[in-house]
């Protein structure tokens, strides 16, 4: 790697604020070096006594649809009957072509 390119990388935790979960991970987010994309301005105490930098994020797994089994089960069959009584059950997509006679 080259030298003094790379944004710093250092422990960072994530905190999903509607589920009042949160994780303690690596991340460029850690370093406030200019080619980096900024360190947080907040700070929070871990279990472990030490002071690391915090993101707040809207979803993570704790909070997602898709992980916590609350997705809503979608009705393909539905979707499909509505699609051939709006658009006819035998339509090709296009008008016949005549042959021009």
């Amino acid at each position: 790697m080259k030298k003094d390119i790379h944004p710093e990388y250092g422990p960072v935790v994530f905190r999903d604020i509607s589920a009042d979960f949160a994780f303690l991970t690596r991340s460029t987010l850690a370093g406030g070096s200019a080619s980096g994309p900024g360190r947080p301005d907040k700070t929070i105490e871990w279990t472990d006594g030490n002071t690391y930098p915090v993101v707040d994020v809207d979803i993570s797994s704790a909070s997602h649809p898709f992980y916590t089994g609350t997705a809503r089960v979608v009705d393909t069959a539905g979707r499909v009957e509505k699609f051939r009584q709006r658009y006819g059950k035998g339509a090709t997509g296009g008008a016949a072509k005549s042959d021009g006679r």
